[in-house]
Parts: structure tokens; sequence; C-alpha cells
């Protein structure tokens, strides 16, 4: 049960975790970068010579990192991972160890049968300088978490993407064992593995992460408009509205407006639209 007058502002004690090559190249794989063997251009997100990191991997840390949700009273069963950005304060190369606090800066109340929006600041810093590397702030919906009233930072209104056409579409198979190699990035929840734990939460089967899905739509700009350069993303923030499935086949539409991308992805073999309200800002 979630009460906000004991939630908001909660912390934990940080949390320090190392990333090496093995791990950048994995998350890359798991994006799908690395299925074209001859796309050089994409080669140095899965390869060790001239490595490159794919500039939304801190996002790995959104779910798992103290305090989770979970300890806070949103349900398991009912939880969902409803909206993510990440902002991006230095590039990752090199293995790194960082250090990572969260804190509830938000909690709100939807209503008694409607649910609520929790709301969580994680600050991801380099553990031998205490410099910055990311602010992930991580949106956890709590499908049976209203009535709790709301508190803290209030709800900030979505990004609107043009009603033009987008400027780029691109096309991503989903493998079908993406999900089991996502959750080696460290995100081991059930619901993305075991058949009988998605029956129960609403599934037909195993769900692809969140977060992978928003990955993807990382390595689209990467691939479409920011000529494969990490380091000219300063932000990328989306809405989770639907799950995609391992199998799937992901469309992600790209608009630009000067340093501003927008984007949503969808799944058109089901008539879907599963991230949305996407923004990246370019350097």
């Amino acid at each position: 049960m979630i009460r906000t007058a004991d939630i908001l502002g909660r912390s934990a004690p940080s949390q320090t975790f190392t990333w090496t090559d093995r791990d950048y190249m994995l998350y890359a794989l798991a994006l799908g970068c690395g299925s074209n063997p001859t796309d050089e251009a994409s080669l140095p997100f899965v390869y060790e010579r001239h490595l490159k990191v794919i500039p939304t991997l801190p996002t790995i840390l959104a779910w798992i990192v103290e305090p989770t949700f979970a300890s806070l009273g949103a349900h398991v069963d009912f939880a969902l991972h409803s909206g993510q950005k990440i902002e991006i304060h230095r590039a990752l190369s090199e293995p790194t160890t960082v250090s990572v606090a969260g804190r509830v800066v938000g909690v709100q109340d939807k209503g008694r049968e409607r649910g609520a929006v929790i709301v969580m600041r994680q600050d991801v810093t380099s553990a031998s300088d205490g410099a910055a590397i990311a602010t992930l702030t991580t949106t956890c919906f709590a499908r049976d978490g209203g009535g709790c009233g709301s508190g803290g930072e209030p709800a900030v209104a979505p990004h609107v993407v043009p009603s033009r056409e987008p400027e780029e579409r691109v096309r991503y198979p989903i493998r079908p064992d993406a999900a089991l190699l996502y959750r080696l990035t460290g995100d081991r929840n059930p619901l993305h593995a075991d058949p009988e734990t998605a029956r129960v939460a609403g599934f037909t089967q195993p769900i692809l992460h969140g977060l992978c899905t928003f990955g993807m739509t990382s390595r689209a700009v990467l691939e479409r408009i920011a000529g494969w350069q990490p380091d000219r993303v300063a932000s990328h923030e989306a809405r989770f509205t639907a799950p995609v499935y391992p199998g799937d086949t992901l469309e992600v539409a790209l608009w630009q407006d000067g340093s501003t991308v927008s984007f949503q992805a969808s799944v058109p073999d089901r008539g879907v639209t599963v991230l949305a309200n996407g923004k990246v800002v370019l350097r």
C-alpha cells in the first residue's frame, strides 16, 4: 500500500555499480546492434576496438536501484514503468564505476480507482571523482495505488510530437530471445522471462523490457540523425504506453526541429503505439 506521507522524499544510501566494455557491448547487442555484420558504422558499439556506448545505457539502473518501487508499496503485479528520462552529462567510453543515489520526488494520485504515479530522481556520478554522469527521472504507475494523496513535484506536461509526416522511419525486428538477452543487463523481473508470471500479470507471453524499447529508440536517433555520435545526445525521454513482445517489429518515427528530435515508436502489425511523447535534445 502506498502512503505518500511516508514515501515522499525517501532515499537510500548510494549504491555502486561497475561497468566494463562487456557491459557496454552487451547493452548494444540487446538493442539489436550487430545484427548486420557488414554495418561498420554500428560496429564500434559491439566491438572493443574504438568502443562507443549507446547514451541511454545508464537507464539499466532505473528499475533496480534502491529504493525500488516495490519497497515503496507498488505491488509488483500491478506496477508499470510508465515513463523515463535521462539527462546525459558525460559520455561513457572507458570501464567505469558509478555511484547511484535515488529519491522520491513526486507522487501524483489519480484517484482511488485509477492508481497513482510515483516519480523517482536518480543521480549517477563517477565513483572516482564525483563528476555527474547522468540524471534519471523514472516514473512508475501503480495501478492499485490510488487514494494515497498527491505531493512533491507536480506532473510535467508531456512533449507533443509534430502532426506532420516524420522525416525518418526505421524498423527493427525484435529477436525472439530479446527479453532474455536484455535481462542480463540487470533487470531480472520474471515478467520478462517466465510465461506463468506474464499470464498472472495479464499478458499473453513474457514482454520486452520497456527500457529495451527505449534504448532502441536511442539507437534510431543515433543511426538516422546523430551520425552514430553518442556525445551529441544531451537528453532522451518518452512515455511507455503499451508492451512490446519479442518477435514484434518495432517502427520508430522521427521528426527533427533544430536540436530537438521528436519520436514515437509503434508496432504496426498490432496497430499499437508503444512509446509516445518522445523527445531528444541534441548538442
